[in-house]
């Protein structure tokens, strides 16, 4: 069973950035699609960012430009970076894979007006 554990939120200033990671149990290359997801309170889980394994990315239309998803296959570690933060883009950050229902418990982000 894959395990994945979030860290990095808290709270920042808007405009401000934050990087999260997300550390795996499991050779991360090896599952496509995994990916950043972001639930703001009392609404459904989406997506911000993903990588496949053949390494292309894709993003959420809004965040295009500012976040940047990246991994370190040889530590099975995936990496949001975020830059120039919103309010609108608080809440919690999980990384996952959705197809597979995989994910971690979510790490918080917080953006102050």
């Amino acid at each position: 069973q894959v395990q994945l554990v979030e860290s990095g939120g808290g709270l920042v200033q808007a405009w401000g950035s934050l990087r999260l990671s997300c550390a795996a149990s499991t050779i991360i290359s090896r599952i496509n699609a995994m990916g950043w997801y972001r639930q703001a309170p009392g609404k459904q889980r989406e997506l911000v960012a993903a990588s496949t394994r053949g390494g292309s990315t894709n993003y959420a239309d809004a965040v295009k430009g500012r976040f940047t998803i990246s991994s370190d296959n040889a530590n099975n570690m995936l990496y949001l970076e975020m830059n120039n933060l919103n309010p609108e883009e608080a809440g919690l950050y999980y990384c996952g894979q959705r197809a597979l229902d995989i994910w971690g418990q979510g790490t918080q982000v917080t953006v102050s007006s």
